[in-house]
């Protein structure tokens, strides 16, 4: 049997780390905004005729292998420390290979490790005979990638990987709801500019010491939260509205926003980027994750993408990225 399953990545517009549970819960009506990428997260899996279980990253040249016999071991194994608590977690009864590829740069902000969380989900899900019914995937996803990272994890990039397109996820007491937005994708295409600076970064950190803060009862901290749920439900009115320059001028706000949340947001060259850009016809720049490295979108005014990417071309060991919106989410194939 082979299983192929994939699943897209996403650039974050707003709403950042209010999605990352208690916070939430103490701001009412909070929300984020993001949209899928085609820089697609790959999982395939080959049955085997003996028990011997190997996993394999391709883009981070890694492998390890085991055994059914030692599968309870996976728990605890720290090699593809992911792709292990996965396997445990689903303990299939056959021998198989797991070979996964992600096309996003490595620490890229891009949620690369939840998108492989959810196609490895879905192939695994398949070899064990579906388990699970597709509504369980995200709480299964968020749960194990909290055990892998230690801290607690946020749940808008599970929804883009599962299900694509440009969305709202709106987080309330009863449940977390996604609504999928009406928009001309085209023109996010058109004046979006993704960056990857070349410097890696740690959004579990940067996360959990703001959201400890949070937690902690600080008063500037909460105003910041309502302020980025305040972001993230203007953005969405706008956006519904094809409003595009309320959307570039609520983009332009934010960034000062967020980086009150902390002076790791951005490193010194990725405010040199952000300056240049704008200098060249970006609106705003929007750091992807939760930053510290990674990638930067830039809203562009119209027509002036082209200008933006050939500014930022010029910089060392930068790559712009080519993407298009991925209309579609998790996609699980057998044959």
């Amino acid at each position: 049997m082979i299983i192929e399953s994939s699943a897209p990545t996403r650039v974050d517009l707003a709403g950042g780390t209010i999605d990352i549970p208690p916070l939430f819960l103490f701001h009412e009506g909070a929300a984020t905004v993001n949209f899928a990428i085609d820089l697609m997260a790959r999982c395939r899996i080959e049955t085997r005729n003996d028990d011997k279980i190997f996993l394999e990253s391709i883009d981070r040249g890694v492998t390890f292998e085991s055994s059914l016999d030692k599968i309870n071991e996976l728990a605890y194994e720290p090699c593809l420390e992911l792709l292990a608590k996965l396997v445990y977690f689903f303990k299939p009864e056959t021998g198989f290979n797991m070979i996964t590829d992600s096309e996003a740069p490595a620490g890229a902000g891009l949620a690369g490790s939840s998108t492989l969380n959810i196609a490895c989900i879905g192939a695994l899900n398949k070899l064990v005979g579906n388990r699970y019914a597709p509504e369980e995937f995200i709480p299964i996803a968020a749960n194990i990638e909290c055990r892998v990272i230690k801290v607690p994890t946020g749940f808008q990039d599970y929804y883009s990987a599962q299900y694509g397109s440009v969305a709202a996820i709106h987080f309330r007491p009863d449940g977390i709801e996604r609504e999928a937005l009406n928009v001309d994708t085209q023109i996010l295409e058109n004046r979006i500019v993704v960056l990857y600076t070349g410097e890696p970064r740690n959004s579990g950190t940067n996360n959990w010491e703001i959201t400890k803060r949070h937690i902690d009862g600080d008063n500037e901290t909460f105003d910041i939260f309502e302020g980025i749920r305040n972001t993230s439900l203007n953005l969405r009115e706008a956006i519904l509205k094809n409003d595009w320059n309320t959307v570039g001028e609520i983009l332009k706000v934010a960034h000062p926003q967020r980086k009150r949340l902390s002076p790791n947001i951005t490193t010194p060259f990725m405010d040199l980027l952000i300056e240049k850009a704008v200098e060249n016809g970006a609106i705003a720049a929007k750091v992807c994750g939760a930053g510290g490295g990674g990638c930067i979108a830039f809203f562009c005014e119209e027509n002036r993408k082209a200008d933006v990417e050939m500014a930022l071309a010029a910089e060392p060991d930068v790559e712009i990225l080519s993407w298009n919106i991925s209309d579609n989410g998790l996609i699980v194939k057998e044959s």
